[in-house]
Order: C-alpha cells, then sequence, then structure tokens
C-alpha cells in the first residue's frame, strides 16, 4: 500500500543555512509518526514544506499519490493535510465557534452544514461549553485545543501538530496523549513535531529523529531511546535512560 505521505530527500536552504537536507520518510494511513530533534534541527521548516508554506529547493513532497512539492497552503489543506501552529494565535475577535467554523467551511460551503461540523469537533475537543467565548479568553491548554479544533474541521486525512504538549501540565498532558490518541483511532494519520518526550514516545508509533536538517535515526521508540546517535544528538540533554 502507498503511503499517505511520503516525502523524498527534501532539501531547504536559507541563504547560507541548510535548514534540511535530504530528509526522507513516510507517514501510513492510521500512523502516528513523530518528529524529534534539538532547536534549529529543522523540524518546523519540514512542516512548513511540507504544508505548502515553503517550496523545497530540492526533493519531492506526494501526499494521498498527488506531488503536492510547493503547492500552495490552502490546496494543501483542500487535499487533507492541516496542521496546528507552535505558538496558538486564535482570532482576537472571533468566538470559539465562529474560528472552528473557519475550517469546516473548507469543505462545506454552507454556513449551517459548517457549524454543525464546528460543534461535532468542539464536542469532540471537549470545548463545547466555550463555543460563545473568545478565543483570548481562553487557558493555554483550551487555546490548544482550539488549534487542533480548528485543523480538525477542515476533516484532514493527515495531522500536523507542531508542539500541542509544550506548556501543560503533567495531568494536561497526559489528557492531550488521550485527545491525539482518539483523533488517530478516529481514522487520522498524525505527524506530532513534539519535545514532551513522554508524550512523543507514548503516542508515537515510529519516530524521524533530526539533527542539523538531517535524518540521524528513524524507528519504533523503544528501538531509538538506546540508540547512541539520538542519545548524542537530542535524548542525553533531555532525557535520563538511567
Amino acid at each position: 500500500m502507498a503511503a499517505l505521505l511520503d516525502v523524498q530527500s527534501v532539501s531547504k536552504a536559507f541563504g547560507g543555512l541548510q535548514a534540511l537536507s535530504s530528509v526522507s520518510f513516510t507517514v501510513g494511513a492510521g500512523e502516528i509518526v513523530g518528529i524529534i530533534g534539538p532547536n534549529g534541527a529543522g523540524k518546523t521548516t519540514l512542516f512548513n514544506v511540507v504544508t505548502g508554506v515553503y517550496a523545497p529547493d530540492r526533493g519531492r513532497v506526494v501526499f494521498q499519490g498527488e506531488d503536492i512539492t510547493g503547492a500552495a497552503p490552502h490546496r494543501v489543506c483542500k487535499l487533507g493535510a492541516a496542521r496546528t501552529f507552535q505558538v496558538s494565535k486564535p482570532f482576537a475577535a472571533l468566538t470559539v465557534l465562529q474560528t472552528v467554523r473557519i475550517g469546516a467551511l473548507n469543505r462545506i460551503p454552507d454556513m449551517a452544514g459548517a457549524t454543525a461540523k464546528a460543534l461535532e469537533v468542539l464536542e469532540l475537543m471537549g470545548l463545547a461549553a466555550k463555543r460563545d467565548e473568545p478565543g483570548r479568553a481562553l487557558t493555554v491548554m483550551e487555546r490548544k485545543r482550539l488549534e487542533m479544533a480548528r485543523a480538525l474541521a477542515t476533516q484532514p486525512s493527515l495531522l500536523l501538530l507542531d508542539e500541542v504538549a509544550a506548556g501543560l501540565r503533567p495531568n494536561e498532558i497526559q489528557d492531550m496523549i488521550a485527545l491525539v490518541r482518539g483523533i488517530a483511532a478516529g481514522g487520522v494519520s498524525v505527524l506530532i513535531i513534539e519535545h514532551v518526550l513522554e508524550a512523543v514516545l507514548r503516542l508515537s508509533g515510529r519516530i524521524v529523529v533530526l539533527n542539523h536538517g538531517e535524518v540521524i535515526a528513524q524507528g519504533r521508540p523503544d528501538e531509538l531511546v538506546s540508540d547512541p546517535r539520538v542519545i548524542d544528538a537530542y535524548l542525553g540533554e533531555a532525557y535520563s535512560l538511567a
């Protein structure tokens, strides 16, 4: 079976900085794949290339069998790849419901249908009671849920999550893990960037490790925590194997 997402030898430079160098990996249907690496490893640049914010200098991005290399972000979203951003920035003047309805309008052309879809997603994300509140009034956890809800309302087959556990308390991290698992169980593949190792190790079936823009390892979490390359580049800084 062909991969849902196939990133093929993607490279991207900004002036003299090589942000990505021949990065290749796949995401299959129903998979949760983690992306880890130190700050500056190229993780968010990779998301930006996949979702059309940047065109790669070399390589290809194939999604659902279609070459989307350099396609505009709105087209990538329309095809079924939606993302969240590392820093949640809700629309200041819009309510929670209005914000998520914008995402629903990606596929549903009428306002009544988009509203119904938005309410369905808000229920799933535990935000139904906040539907009439402005996004700026939400807590950090609620803002992250709102960001995810807006993306989910576009009805993606692939959801790209950028550090959704960052800044959360331990109990909130557990809730986020359960939430992402529920999304994947509903048939949405997930590609997740995460510095909270507990979250990414527990969620991911496979992990891709980036360092200085290159893939230095990929595999199951239990394999990578004992890989000397990964320990030296990343886990040694943030994760005790003792």
